[in-house]
């Protein structure tokens, strides 16, 4: 309990700054636990590779939709193709422009709670040559929280974003073999039929 109270001061400590990196945090988190459970969803690799157990929102379901009867023309399918996999890139990739900010701006407002406590350090020195010696370090304290919160929101969310950025590169690579595959599957069935024909 004693642990909780020390992150409570420390809180108490930061000042106004406290409350928009806590913001930061909390939008963070909410991302990041989205985006998981997304990923979890609808984007896992089957195991047996059948994307017909998968849920009706998969990635690999909603590609291999585009696929359709297998009636069109391939150049018809591969338009459909191109444009469902720019829409699984858009989906899978929502809220990762904000993850990115959070990044950049967690360390910048931790660095204004910093300018902010040790102006308020400084203006309790005066110039009568007066010194509160309790109201400086409580400036001092003030900023070294600020920066140490916002340096900490960062690098969680910094390693947050370029997991997720990481796993949409691969996903699309995914999604491109699975998609020629198939599409060659289609080019072959079709040459074999006319050779039958």
């Amino acid at each position: 309990m004693n642990d909780w109270s020390g992150v409570a001061e420390a809180f108490m400590l930061g000042g106004w700054v406290i409350y928009p990196l806590s913001l930061l945090a909390i939008a963070a988190l909410t991302i990041t636990f989205d985006r998981a459970y997304v990923w979890w969803r609808y984007a896992r690799t089957p195991r047996d590779g059948d994307a017909s157990a998968l849920p009706g929102r998969h990635v690999l379901r909603r590609l291999d939709a585009q696929m359709g009867d297998g009636n069109l023309p391939i150049w018809r399918i591969e338009a459909q193709i191109e444009a469902a996999a720019s829409q699984i890139e858009r989906d899978m990739s929502r809220g990762l422009w904000l993850l990115e900010t959070i990044v950049t701006a967690a360390p910048l407002l931790g660095l204004l709670g910093t300018i902010v406590g040790m102006m308020h350090s400084f203006r309790l020195i005066g110039g009568d040559g007066l010194v509160n010696p309790s109201g400086v370090s409580g400036g001092v304290a003030q900023a070294l929280v600020a920066t140490a919160i916002g340096l900490v929101i960062a690098l969680v969310t910094l390693f947050a974003f370029n997991y997720f950025s990481r796993r949409v590169e691969r996903l699309m690579d995914e999604l491109e073999m699975f998609a020629n595959k198939r599409l060659g599957d289609l080019r072959l069935a079709r040459e074999n039929g006319g050779a039958a024909s």
